[in-house]
């Protein structure tokens, strides 16, 4: 039961110290269908998850028990032409870009 969704409504319920009232009219759902979720006799809509969630500023794959995927770090190769081309939204000239790629590579 620790990880049901119903679970883990109560929980964050009782974290923003609300009654299973409160959180029903927050919610536009019957205080008796909010406690069928929490006893797990029903399951919330894909509509009510989402109320949810955006009320308790969690995801729905939270809700759902699902772990969170860490996003991989993408390393991506820049040549100082690359970091060079603009400066404050402007493109530099050829000039320009010699003079800091000299200043770059310390010439």
């Amino acid at each position: 039961m620790a990880n049901s969704i119903g679970f883990k409504i109560s929980e964050l319920r009782k974290s923003a110290n609300m009654s299973q009232f409160q959180l029903a009219k927050v919610l536009d759902i019957a205080t008796s269908t909010l406690g069928m979720y929490e006893t797990g006799k029903r399951e919330p809509s894909l509509k009510v998850m989402q109320r949810i969630a955006d009320y308790f500023n969690v995801t729905t794959d939270y809700l759902l028990g699902r772990p969170e995927k860490k996003k991989e770090k993408q390393n991506v190769e820049l040549t100082d032409d690359d970091i060079i081309m603009t400066y404050q939204g402007k493109e530099l000239s050829e000039e320009d870009r010699e003079i800091i790629k000299r200043l770059m590579n310390g010439k």
